[in-house]
């Protein structure tokens, strides 16, 4: 990994990219934006026709790249693949995009016991397990940054999707963390906390998208995120000031708004 001084800006140049989630949606973007020739992809995700066809994509543009399909439910699984690969070719730039988004049925009080399990290991415990993989190996070497993505739903208590909003609140707190502990050692942390994105997931829901961001143009602002070392990415930006509101806004104020939020969605697609 290097940074390379172009034009009087320094542009991040890693050498190995890890990316899960890489099957769709931003993950899929973020693996074509990164690439170019002399850059080693390894590329994580669910569906293998899929995976291998954004694997395409990427070799045409120069890219070595190796897939590996792999569910995030099994963490235990995940942690040994991240070091297996790592083994292979050290990770310089770790990209944490998988996830899943669920909320209660329409008629139902709650959301199933095993859909917020699933949640909770796919959003938040897995990713935080291989991000701690990751500074393991990178904090060695001195160098390396994380990508945690995250959620606008972690700044809000979601009464339709408790399990989702919390999950992306943990990942949240973890981050804050974890930046924390390797600020002097070499190692960046980025949360990343978008809106609605126009991916697989987010059309499954039947309410109203605000400020829906096309994926391509949310892999260029993640890009652009860790070359500048930020450590939080909130877009659009109008979500920034809602996360204020929700925090100065009083309690009942705030639990009265949430509780007349409504949104549907569409049940999960079976892989």
């Amino acid at each position: 990994m290097t940074k390379i001084h172009q034009g009087g800006e320094i542009r991040f140049d890693p050498a190995t990219v890890l990316i899960t989630g890489a099957s769709s949606g931003i993950g899929a973007e973020l693996a074509r934006f990164y690439a170019r020739s002399g850059r080693r992809l390894v590329l994580w995700g669910r569906d293998p026709a899929r995976l291998e066809q954004v694997a395409r994509d990427c070799r045409t543009m120069g890219a070595t790249v190796a897939t590996r399909e792999l569910n995030l439910a099994d963490g235990a699984a995940a942690i040994v693949a991240f070091r297996e690969d790592d083994d292979a070719h050290p990770v310089d730039l770790l990209i944490l995009a998988a996830g899943l988004g669920d909320m209660r049925q329409k008629a139902a009080l709650t959301e199933r016991a095993e859909t917020v399990l699933e949640l909770g290991l796919v959003n938040f415990a897995t990713p935080a397990a291989l991000a701690t993989a990751g500074a393991e190996r990178m904090v060695p070497r001195r160098r390396g940054h994380i990508v945690l993505l995250g959620s606008v739903a972690a700044f809000h208590a979601l009464p339709f999707a408790p399990g989702y909003s919390g999950s992306k609140a943990g990942l949240l707190r973890f981050a804050e963390a974890l930046r924390n502990g390797l600020l002097d050692h070499g190692v960046g942390v980025t949360l990343v906390s978008p809106g609605f994105v126009d991916t697989p997931m987010s059309r499954r829901v039947r309410s109203t998208k605000p400020f829906l961001q096309s994926a391509p143009q949310a892999a260029r602002l993640i890009a652009r995120a860790v070359e500048e070392e930020r450590p939080h990415l909130i877009f659009p930006r109008i979500f920034a000031g809602l996360r204020v509101l929700d925090i100065v806004l009083p309690r009942r104020i705030r639990d009265f708004v949430l509780r007349r939020l409504k949104a549907e969605q569409a049940p999960r697609p079976t892989i």
